[in-house]
């Protein structure tokens, strides 16, 4: 009998380590997640309130759209009509409240546009690629020969 018990510490021993590691586990995983966490699904309820919270820093296409109508109507005609103003131009809700106190600019145009229209293979064939390099010779801006909010050839 007393070998059989000898051979169940083993066991034994491992029971209680694991017993242990979950305990620990829950320990931790209380002290860590916020209670309310799971209320309403796999999201912490307080979230909502700390998004709102932020100050607004996009402007919203109609709010653009309201004040540059003629870049509205190009763009809203072009290949760039479903791409929000913002895509491009940064957030913009300051010049939205204050048109004369901030003013949106692109610095990087050619790098801009390679973010979205750089040649890669993961991209649908149908979607507008260029390899920069090769491209005019990678050297001239893009609004040389494409005007933004409506990039065919000028």
């Amino acid at each position: 009998m007393r070998d059989s018990w000898h051979d169940a510490g083993h066991l034994i021993r491992l029971v209680l380590v694991l017993v242990l590691a979950a305990a620990t586990f829950l320990v931790v995983r209380r002290a860590v997640i916020p209670e309310a966490f799971g209320m309403y699904g796999h999201y912490r309820p307080g979230a909502l309130e700390d998004v709102q919270s932020r100050p607004l820093r996009f402007a919203g296409q109609a709010e653009c759209a309201a004040c540059h109508e003629d870049q509205a109507k190009v763009k809203s005609a072009g290949r760039h009509a479903r791409t929000g103003c913002e895509a491009c131009h940064g957030p913009l809700a300051a010049h939205a409240a204050d048109p004369g106190g901030t003013k949106p600019r692109i610095e990087d145009i050619p790098g801009l546009c390679q973010g979205c229209h750089e040649k890669d293979a993961a991209k649908p064939s149908g979607f507008p690629q260029v390899a920069r390099a090769e491209h005019y010779g990678g050297t001239g801006p893009c609004e040389s020969c494409h005007q933004p909010h409506s990039p065919k050839l000028q």
